[in-house]
């Protein structure tokens, strides 16, 4: 399976009958070589991978693995890496079907459905790092980046208050069967709280089966649902200023839903380990690690499964479900204000936070747009609202993060016309085309120098300039400086943009020529 991240509007399209449309990506071979040693896990190749690219180093490109290495890596091992691989901006990540694989599929009952799969031995590669896995050790992502990377023994003296184990990234079996081994007999450090998301009904009913279960709550874990939770702020917010150890795959300034939290991310190993020192611990301090195999039968049970009902059903929205906005058809000339100047590697939590107080809004776009850049300038959507509609300036890899569609809609709604940066995020640039915001980056980066918080824009004949698909001046304040700047849009992108959006290009039939 080649799964790669998609906007829920290009989804939408694509289950009524629409073409997906994507940019042909690069590809990045990373080889692996050697095997983990005692207490590195899975986790720590990706974070080794996260400090060697950066969190925009895979931006338009599949990250494809392989090497010797790979023979010592289970599949939900392998589903760390490759869910975390998100985080490098990559299209999507994957590994070859092999031994490994077959192991797997045989545990689950399926291995009818197992073929090998892997790169022609000739294969040729844009780029290609290569790994021993030998040399890691513990690795940890500090605050606020996933890719602000560093070893676990240098940052000992951190003292933690939360630790949270599971949501996508690392709630296996064989994770929480690890956790286990480490906590079994043990209690968890009296000023710590420490709680798990198992990945799964599966994962959970297996763990209360064979009593891992048990000897995780005994050593003083409270056990949460197999669900997002914490990761999104859904529950467990740290306390202010609290240090929280998690095996999540983002630490976003403010996601846990706390402000000044310090959210470290890590493996499961070092995770329980700083659980019960109540610090930042490097797992191989605790000697020997215990053996975990995954098992050769896992338990079966889809009985929760239950087929689709009469597609005819009646769609019932309560109040807080409100129709979707619909952008306006691109004016051929604006001007816009610049409503808000920022940095690099600005996130789609930063655009449209998550957290217990926001996430019910997701069907009810008026009242979500409220929280727009609430973190950044809480009174943004009043000065978007009155402002009646502006423009968005911004560095390198605008949008990185979750594919939230939200982080256009809602700009969108408040009048969000343009959005320029110095490069994007694929997921989020798709959104602001499939929303009806014109993506610009500059030409001459240096530009940006040019262009401040209130800065006027004025974009002319803008229909002639997307339609030319070449470079095009638009002005700059009060002196009109001319800042040369580029779409980079497709013909189909263009006429998605022209129509306001791809709602309006799929109505109209416009937006399907493939070029």
């Amino acid at each position: 399976m080649l799964a790669i991240g998609a906007g829920g509007l290009d989804v939408a399209v694509a289950m009524g009958g629409g073409a997906f449309y994507l940019p042909n990506p690069r590809i990045l071979r990373i080889w692996l070589n050697g095997k983990l040693p005692d207490w590195v896990s899975a986790k720590d190749i990706i974070l080794e991978v996260l400090r060697r690219l950066s969190v925009k180093g895979g931006v338009g490109k599949i990250v494809e693995y392989g090497g010797p290495g790979l023979e010592t890596l289970s599949v939900p091992e392998r589903a760390t890496i490759t869910n975390m691989g998100a985080e490098l901006g990559a299209t999507t990540s994957i590994f070859p079907s092999d031994q490994q694989t077959l192991a797997f599929l045989k545990a689950q009952g399926r291995a009818q459905d197992w073929i090998p799969l892997a790169a022609d031995p000739d294969a040729v590669y844009d780029e290609e790092i290569t790994i021993n896995l030998s040399e890691l050790v513990p690795l940890v992502a500090q605050p606020h980046s996933p890719d602000r990377v560093t070893e676990v023994q240098k940052l000992s003296s951190t003292k933690v208050q939360q630790v949270a184990i599971g949501s996508c990234t690392n709630s296996s079996y064989s994770d929480l069967m690890k956790v286990a081994a480490i906590l079994k007999g043990r209690q968890v450090h009296p000023e710590v709280s420490l709680v798990i998301s198992p990945g799964s009904r599966q994962v959970l009913t297996m763990l209360s089966s064979n009593g891992a279960l048990t000897d995780i709550l005994d050593a003083g874990a409270r056990l949460l649902e197999s669900a997002c939770g914490p990761c999104i702020g859904m529950g467990q917010s740290p306390s202010s200023g609290a240090v929280s150890v998690r095996t999540f795959n983002r630490n976003f300034e403010g996601r846990s839903g706390t402000a000044d939290a310090q959210v470290f991310l890590a493996s499961p190993e070092t995770a329980a380990a700083s659980a019960l020192t109540g610090y930042l611990t490097d797992p191989r301090t605790l000697g020997k690690p215990a053996l975990i195999e995954i098992p050769s039968q896992f338990r079966i049970d889809d009985s929760m499964i239950l087929p689709p009902g009469d597609p005819q059903t009646a769609i019932r929205r309560g109040p807080n479900i409100q129709p979707l906005p619909i952008a306006p058809p691109l004016a051929d000339n604006m001007q816009l204000k610049v409503l808000l100047k920022l940095g690099d590697n600005i996130t789609t939590d930063d655009i449209m936070p998550a957290g217990a107080k926001i996430l019910p809004l997701r069907s009810n776009i008026p009242a979500i747009a409220e929280y727009v850049f609430h973190k950044i300038d809480q009174n943004f959507a009043a000065k978007a609202k009155k402002a009646s509609q502006g423009i968005i300036l911004a560095g390198h890899n605008y949008g990185q993060g979750s594919s939230r569609e939200h982080a256009a809609l809602a700009p969108m709604y408040l009048g969000i016309r343009a959005v320029l940066a110095k490069s994007f995020a694929r997921i989020h640039r798709a959104n602001l085309i499939n929303f009806g915001i014109l993506p610009l980056t500059f030409f001459n980066e240096e530009d940006i120098t040019y262009v401040q918080n209130n800065t006027i824009i004025q974009l002319n004949s803008l229909h002639q300039a997307i339609r030319s698909l070449e470079p095009f001046p638009l002005l700059a304040g009060t002196e009109a400086k001319p800042v040369l700047v580029r779409h980079d849009l497709t013909r189909r992108q263009a006429d998605i943009l022209l129509a306001g959006g791809l709602l309006n290009a799929t109505k109209s039939g416009a937006g399907n020529t493939c070029s």
